[in-house]
């Protein structure tokens, strides 16, 4: 499928998702959004892929929201458009999905990195939710995720003057999985992507189905929910596989049922 604002490629098992409008810093308009859920979705159909990565380029993972978009807008307008609610279908891509990101990470930009299941980033990496400064706060999860990933004083402090936090800061506070220099982010994070893919599907979809489940759920129903899915990976001839090839000492062979 031929798309206006993004690129995508395939690298191994790995599905790459690379935000295309350089001018703009990768601006997130309504066509970049629809074209990116459009892609994850797609990519979440492929057999052939076992992992997603969204990245922009060196400068930018993105900027922010495209703010000619909305400038003049009401908030009837705001409501009826409803184009957050393309956000929504990226929750719900089954395969784990990578964020690749370099340079800017503002905004929306953020929020869609944190709307990922891990951040790759750069040392060049600046990631920052600065909307008090135009008058308005994060609208597309910038305000829940921040707070989930680096704790309530951090994000407060970001949400409220607007301060970015570079690469090594947003890895201590948990928001960043992992900082490599500049020139191997990408090579870095389709790695990741491939290592992931080439586990076992099912309980890689599981698993990141728990993980995000603990952010939704107290402890005791979280515990419930992993339980279930843990014994019904017991039905899988991925479980039977895995389990026999350890004992016999050799390499699994997955196939995803």
């Amino acid at each position: 499928m031929d798309y206006a604002t993004i690129l995508t490629s395939v690298t191994g098992r790995a599905g790459l998702i690379q935000l295309n409008r350089p001018q703009q810093l990768n601006a997130l308009n309504v066509t970049v959004m629809e074209e990116v859920a459009t892609a994850l979705e797609a990519f979440d159909q492929d057999e052939r892929i076992g992992c997603i990565v969204i990245t922009g380029n060196q400068r930018a993972f993105a900027a922010g929201a495209d703010i000619k978009e909305m400038a003049d807008a009401t908030a009837v307008e705001m409501l009826l458009r409803d184009n957050i609610k393309r956000w929504d279908r990226i929750r719900q891509i089954k395969k784990p999905i990578i964020a690749a990101v370099s340079g800017y990470c503002l905004g929306g930009g953020c929020e869609l990195a944190m709307t990922c299941d891990l951040i790759i980033a750069s040392e060049s990496a600046q990631f920052g939710q600065p909307e008090v400064n135009i008058g308005v706060m994060p609208g597309a999860g910038g305000t829940q995720r921040l707070t989930r990933a680096i704790g309530k004083s951090k994000a407060m402090e970001m949400v409220l003057t607007g301060r970015s936090m570079g690469a090594r800061e947003a890895e201590q506070a948990g928001l960043v999985a992992r900082v490599v220099p500049v020139e191997a982010y990408l090579d870095e994070a389709l790695k990741l992507a491939n290592e992931i893919a080439s586990r076992p599907p099912i309980a890689v979809r599981l698993a990141k189905e728990a993980v995000n489940k603990a952010f939704e759920t107290p402890l005791s129903d979280g515990l419930d929910y992993e339980r279930r899915l843990f014994y019904f990976l017991f039905a899988t001839d991925d479980q039977k596989e895995g389990m026999r090839a350890f004992v016999e000492k050799r390499p699994a062979e997955w196939h995803g049922r």
